[in-house]
């Protein structure tokens, strides 16, 4: 039994942190001091509810694609379709996609009937975005939190029709079978930039790789929908043509949902090493 959701303003008195279980939210919206305190009260509203009904559909939700599962909520439908959108012939289950798809929820509850500027929820980095005519949102690509460097950037307009932001790699909070230390993509919603992050950073890797250390995702986490098969644990010194190598792999990847219309953009990190993959005009500056 999970605890009741804690839901209350951050010390800056403008964020609003959310947190139930292992969901932790941090929203942000703005606009006139009444139009904000509306779309926070609709935010925790939405918000109260999710952890359970996920909760009770969760043996579906760690169930293979391929499997035929009926999924009642919507917040669960959404994730499924987010990672048939872009896994293709990966292994993949709808958990690809939860923290996106929450996000995205959260977010439209939240602006529902709103008069906003520009609003986000970011769930632990995944992030679904709200931009009015005219606005702009800042953001900075960081592939490893210990050193807090910024390896690109980009400024989202309201014209460039992104609204999600997601990061995965084997760095992050959620196993990887890949080795990038980062991959981030920008797409339409961040359901579908967290799934495509993870299918993209899946494919970076280097298979049988002597420096590579990894174990069955189950020993890490019993509940993983990843079952017995091997996640990263640990990457080594790399040669720089290895390292090209196992980027090129996750660059063909993230190049073809570009080309699909999947994504928006793609940038991706190992080592020294980077690739960005995007449509035209670029949005991503180094």
């Amino acid at each position: 039994m999970w605890e009741r959701p804690q839901i209350g303003l951050l010390p800056d008195g403008k964020r609003l942190s959310m947190r139930h279980g292992p969901i932790d939210l941090i929203v942000e919206a703005n606009g006139s001091t009444e139009e904000v305190t509306r779309a926070y009260r609709q935010a925790a509203k939405a918000f109260g509810p999710v952890l359970e009904t996920l909760s009770a559909e969760l043996p579906s939700l760690r169930a293979p694609l391929s499997d035929r599962v009926s999924l009642r909520c919507s917040i669960a439908r959404s994730m499924k379709n987010a990672a048939q959108h872009c896994c293709g012939q990966s292994f993949a289950t709808p958990m690809i996609a939860v923290a996106g798809a929450v996000a995205d929820y959260v977010l439209d509850a939240m602006c529902r009937g709103r008069t906003l500027r520009r609003a986000y929820v970011n769930n632990g980095g995944d992030i679904a975005l709200y931009l009015a005519t005219g606005d702009s949102f800042d953001v900075g690509l960081c592939p490893n939190p210990e050193t807090g460097n910024i390896a690109a950037r980009a400024r989202i307009a309201a014209e460039d029709g992104i609204r999600g932001i997601a990061t995965s790699g084997w760095r992050g909070r959620s196993h990887s079978l890949g080795i990038a230390d980062a991959v981030t993509v920008l797409a339409e919603r961040a359901a579908l930039a967290d799934a495509a992050a993870t299918i993209i950073a899946n494919a970076i890797d280097l298979p049988g790789h002597t420096a590579i250390t990894r174990a069955p995702a189950n020993t890490l986490s019993p509940d993983s929908d990843l079952g017995a098969r091997p996640v990263t644990t640990g990457v080594g010194v790399l040669t720089r043509s290895e390292i090209r190598r196992a980027l090129a792999l996750g660059e063909a990847e993230a190049r073809k949902l570009v080309a699909d219309g999947k994504i928006i953009a793609a940038h991706a990190t190992l080592g020294p090493h980077t690739f960005c993959a995007e449509r035209a005009p670029a949005c991503l500056t180094s």
